[in-house]
């Protein structure tokens, strides 16, 4: 598997680090508001697990499941797998997302959740990729911005592949083409 890696872009404790970052500052903006945190699947699952134990305050998980990439292309046709449990109406939500590549998933996710009238709605993302950008959108935390590469690991994959490295690596383009 590491042979398929053609270079880390961030190591293991570099991820630790952004994230107890990003931790200190939803605990502060969130403190006494109870979130819900809303994790997309799957890529989200090693920094949903991370993020929550660095968040210092009473909050929800829920979870939902948006696909819209066939290999390493997104389709741009979203499809709600799996939804949220929770009622959201009038309460404080944050969604992680692991990475914002084109946009349209995270748009997408909320639109989906704003319908339910939430107190407010925020996106927190590990990664953040500029120049794949089709759909312009802000997100409220951006843990870190990488070049527009191939990239798994912490939770990314190629087609269910390398979502337990450790560290975020670009794939070597022989892998995927």
């Amino acid at each position: 598997m590491e042979k398929d890696i053609q270079e880390i872009l961030l190591t293991e404790e570099q991820i630790k680090t952004r994230i107890a970052e990003l931790g200190k500052e939803l605990t502060a903006d969130y403190a006494g508001k109870d979130p819900i945190i809303v994790g997309v699947l799957k890529g989200v699952v090693v920094f949903y697990a991370d993020m929550i134990r660095e968040i210092k305050t009473h909050c929800e998980m829920d979870f939902m499941w948006i696909s819209s990439y066939a290999g390493t292309n997104s389709t741009g046709k979203m499809e709600v797998k799996r939804d949220i449990a929770s009622d959201i109406k009038g309460r404080h939500v944050l969604i992680l997302e692991d990475i914002y590549d084109t946009g349209n998933s995270l748009d997408f996710t909320y639109r989906h959740l704003m319908s339910r009238e939430p107190a407010s709605l925020k996106i927190c993302t590990l990664l953040d990729k500029p120049e794949r950008r089709q759909v312009e959108f802000t997100p409220d935390y951006v843990g870190i911005e990488v070049p527009d590469e191939f990239v798994v690991g912490y939770g990314l994959d190629y087609n269910e592949k390398y979502r337990e490295l450790p560290y975020v690596g670009v794939l070597k383009e022989e892998i995927y083409k």
